[in-house]
């Protein structure tokens, strides 16, 4: 190993070990958990394959998991045909504008999580300024119930929450599209449209995959949005995965039902890098750069 390779390890050696403490090793423990088995007085050191039968063979959980992966690919798409015509609206004002209209985007994301969540609460239910407006306006008679607590407010509420995960890379992509290309189009006799899905849409791609990315793996793994505004309708898999922990006490099978999900992950994850160009994501500054 020469120098330059020692020094490089020395750098990397605080995020590899943060790697091992918190990423590997608590795969590892979730995994050896998952094989175990969960008895009278707790968990029981016997390997078994008890708690992935019980998770394939029951259709409840087969079912959920795959509901959960629609709910994930529909809420990047919803995400990503928002994030473009607002991104190319960011990109075409004057930096002063521009700042602004960016901070006034950030200013809800200072608040929690949770609180965002829960101020869908009084805005969709039955009592709720929504009901309450349409029925002031004459158009409903009593208030509709269809708002809250299903997959229509589960959507509703994840699109708000990860929309700027989409924006943001979105947006970055775009606003370093030169100026020059636009008028160049415009003078060759290029439509709006045909500027669009000939300029803009392939030198924004790493942005879009990257936040397409980014708001998959969040909407996956979402467990308080669907708790506070799905219902038993819009439950999704995490909110499983936690009742097995903490009202079950069944960690070996909620370890089994969290090893499924992160393989769907990794699964993702790969087939991203190897069928629509995920290194173009990572190398498109170093690409911008040359």
């Amino acid at each position: 190993m020469n120098r330059s390779s020692r020094n490089a390890l020395v750098l990397a050696s605080p995020s590899l070990a943060w790697l091992l403490l918190f990423v590997a090793l608590p795969c590892i423990f979730m995994v050896v958990m998952a094989c175990l088995t969960t008895g009278i007085f707790g968990i029981q050191f016997k390997f078994t394959a008890v708690n992935f039968e019980r998770l394939f063979q029951s259709p409840l959980y087969v079912t959920l998991l795959f509901k959960t992966f629609r709910i994930a690919i529909v809420t990047t798409a919803i995400t990503l045909i928002m994030a473009y015509p607002l991104a190319i609206f960011l990109s075409r004002q004057r930096p002063a504008t521009k700042g602004l209209l960016l901070l006034l985007l950030f200013l809800p994301f200072w608040i929690g999580y949770v609180v965002r969540t829960f101020a869908w609460l009084p805005i969709l239910g039955r009592a709720g300024i929504i009901n309450q407006m349409l029925l002031d306006l004459g158009v409903i008679n009593q208030p509709v119930d269809w708002l809250l607590y299903n997959e229509f407010a589960v959507y509703l509420g994840l699109v708000y929450v990860y929309l700027l995960f989409m924006l943001l890379p979105v947006f970055l992509a775009i606003d370093r599209i030169e100026p020059a290309l636009y008028e160049a189009a415009q003078d060759l006799g290029a439509s709006r449209w045909r500027v669009f899905t000939r300029i803009v849409l392939p030198m924004s791609k790493p942005g879009a995959l990257s936040g397409a990315i980014m708001v998959f793996l969040l909407t996956f793994g979402a467990f308080v949005t669907p708790a506070l505004l799905g219902g038993a309708s819009g439950i999704m898999y995490s909110n499983v995965i936690a009742a097995q922990f903490f009202a079950n006490n069944n960690w070996a099978f909620g370890s089994a039902l969290s090893t499924v999900m992160t393989a769907v992950v990794i699964a993702f994850l790969v087939g991203s890098s190897r069928f629509i160009g995920l290194r173009d994501v990572f190398l498109s500054r170093a690409g911008d750069r040359r």
